[in-house]
């Protein structure tokens, strides 16, 4: 049973927003402890295939790792537009989107004893005008 938080909603809200500007700005920046602080272990990361059938499926650690290797840099673009909008917060889970120049995510967050951690996102390219 979680206990209640004496934050307020405010502050819940700006805590859940850093979480993710923590995983965007880590993952353009290269910042694998960053992305890490961001992520719960079970992270469930996922995204529809090109042939709009088949899911796949991305880890914490896979994350992390491509993000210590700089893969998010190479998609980086001078104008990342991030924009992170916390739709909900009820106790101990928060659903946030998650606007960007390159990606448009869906995230899922929980509070731990830790701090907010996205435990799950389904993602795609943002469509380029």
């Amino acid at each position: 049973m979680t206990t209640p938080s004496i934050e307020s909603s405010t502050e819940q809200e700006t805590a859940i927003a850093q979480t993710a500007r923590d995983y965007f700005e880590g993952w353009f920046e290269g910042d694998a402890a960053r992305m890490e602080h961001a992520l719960h272990p079970d992270l469930a990361k996922r995204s529809l295939a090109d042939d709009l059938t088949h899911v796949q499926h991305l880890t914490a650690p896979v994350m992390i790792d491509a993000t210590a290797r700089g893969r998010g840099k190479t998609r980086d673009v001078p104008d990342r537009r991030i924009e992170v909008d916390v739709h909900d917060v009820y106790g101990a889970i928060a659903n946030v989107t998650v606007r960007s120049a390159v990606y448009r995510e869906y995230l899922q967050l929980a509070r731990t004893r830790d701090g907010w951690k996205i435990v799950n996102a389904l993602w795609q390219w943002t469509e380029r005008k």
